[in-house]
């Protein structure tokens, strides 16, 4: 690449102690990041959990985080790794419905996503799911599925995902 090319020479660094300084910076950059979430999602979230699956494909694990935003929408957030990179979600699901009591829900929504990794993408992602509150216990469990168009990519591809499933297991706050 390039910009690796650009460090070396001007830096005089060799290419495994780059990739080295890199790991402990993503690390460093998750471990901040992560501290950062959780704080601020157990302070005011209506469920926090983590959600098993990943973005255009990729598989991971992200720490999933729902703030309530009115009757019948609310921000579903997450932040995690997905294949080494650093990735976060901030969608907005604005048609929020229970089916057949208070048991199971639907939710649609949109919003930014970002990945930081071997590429830089910023795009925009849909979201379509259905989730599970057990009435005994302060869980909820869902499934969802999230098609994004990547419009800002460090290599100026403009590309489209719809591979990207999702499993959320989250501990419900209050009511």
């Amino acid at each position: 690449m390039i910009y690796e090319n650009f460090i070396f020479v001007v830096f005089k660094i060799e290419k495994h102690k780059l990739k080295i300084i890199m790991k402990k910076g993503f690390r460093q950059l998750f471990i901040v990041l992560a501290i950062f979430a959780v704080s601020v999602l157990s302070s005011n979230a209506q469920e926090v959990g983590i959600r098993f699956g990943g973005t255009s494909g990729f598989g991971g694990v992200a720490i999933d985080g729902v703030f309530a935003a009115g009757q019948f929408s609310r921000i579903h957030a997450d932040v995690g790794i997905y294949q080494g990179g650093l990735g976060i979600d901030a969608l907005w699901d604005f048609l929020y419905k229970p089916i057949n009591g208070e048991a199971f829900n639907w939710y649609l929504g949109a919003g930014p996503s970002t990945y930081i990794g071997d590429v830089f993408q910023i795009g925009a992602s849909g979201e379509i799911g259905l989730e599970y509150r057990f009435a005994s216990a302060p869980f909820a469990l869902g499934i969802d599925w999230r098609p994004t168009l990547w419009i800002v990519d460090e290599h100026s591809n403009t590309s489209f995902g719809a591979n990207s499933f999702g499993i959320n297991v989250r501990y419900v706050f209050g009511e």
